[in-house]
């Protein structure tokens, strides 16, 4: 089982992708832990619906062969952090490799969409795409620590 993390373009904010570094480090000391990060498309005189295409065409370009694809989604399932780690746990048991992957500025286009086995929100909220990589390693991470029992879940 392995774990990709798909992502749009690199943290513009230093302080950000520090703190994004951080806990994809954290979280690959519980999972194995690829971070794919792919072009973002310029949206220089383009429509927001071929940006996020051409992104979702290069995100579904990098989905490893055996991975089952979960969209980051504002309008997918919401886990609490016991139920999302019991679901890796899952996945690992089953030796069922993983690839969540997250949009770009304008989100996740079709390429990626019917290729999702799962929709996953990460809050009910609209996040922006570093944002959301942010949420989603600490939330990695803190899944390790529920399974072990270790004292940083509360």
């Amino acid at each position: 089982m392995r774990i990709s993390l798909l992502v749009i373009g690199r943290p513009r904010h230093a302080g950000l992708a520090d703190a994004i570094r951080d806990y994809e480090s954290r979280a690959a000391r519980y999972w194995p832990l690829d971070v794919i990060e792919v072009k973002e498309e310029s949206g220089r005189g383009l429509a927001p619906a071929l940006v996020m295409e051409r992104e979702a065409e290069r995100l579904a370009d990098r989905v490893p062969a055996d991975a089952q694809v979960v969209a980051c989604d504002p309008g997918g399932e919401s886990m609490a952090s016991p139920r999302f780690a019991e679901w890796l746990h899952a996945q690992r048991e089953q030796a069922r490799s993983v690839a969540l992957v997250i949009g770009g500025a304008h989100g996740l286009g079709d390429a990626i969409r019917c290729r999702a086995v799962r929709r996953l929100s990460l809050a009910p909220w609209t996040l922006p795409h570093e944002v959301a990589r942010l949420v989603l390693s600490e939330q990695l991470y803190r899944a390790g620590t529920i399974i072990r029992g270790e004292p940083y879940h509360k």
